[in-house]
């Protein structure tokens, strides 16, 4: 089973971050990535409707990932799908739904640059720090 964090926020700092154990198994870091950010999406439209709710021209959510295959499938649903990856099933395609409305855009982010990785993996030293300033919204490392 894997591990899912994701984080929130508006500008610097985060506004609210989780970390929650996946309900199922996954086959492969495509498929958890996946899972995940279909776990994280209540949050993310909820936020969003939100936001625009209380007047903000805020037109989309921004969604940050490190697996380029994962942000494929997301993008394009099951026409991305390789012998490894059709076994998933479509009810994780929601998220791509969402990016043909505009409700989310996805992008990619070096994995080195994903600080909300901090609530999934450990981290110490230098890493630690940055990640935890730009969590805080700290400008010392």
């Amino acid at each position: 089973k894997g591990q899912t964090g994701a984080g929130m926020t508006l500008g610097k700092g985060a506004v609210s971050s989780f970390s929650w154990k996946q309900k199922i198994n996954t086959k492969s870091s495509t498929e958890s990535e996946i899972v995940g950010v279909d776990d994280a999406m209540p949050s993310v439209l909820w936020s969003l409707y939100f936001i625009q709710a209380q007047g903000y021209d805020m037109t989309h959510a921004l969604i940050q990932q490190d697996n380029k295959s994962a942000i494929l499938m997301e993008v394009n649903g099951k026409m991305s799908s390789s012998k490894r990856t059709k076994h998933i099933r479509i009810k994780y395609f929601f998220v791509t739904d969402r990016v043909a409305k505009g409700d989310i855009v996805i992008e990619h982010k070096p994995t080195g640059e994903m600080w909300i990785d901090m609530n999934t993996k450990p981290k110490q030293g230098t890493p630690f720090r940055t990640d935890r300033s730009l969590m805080m919204n700290d400008e010392r490392p």
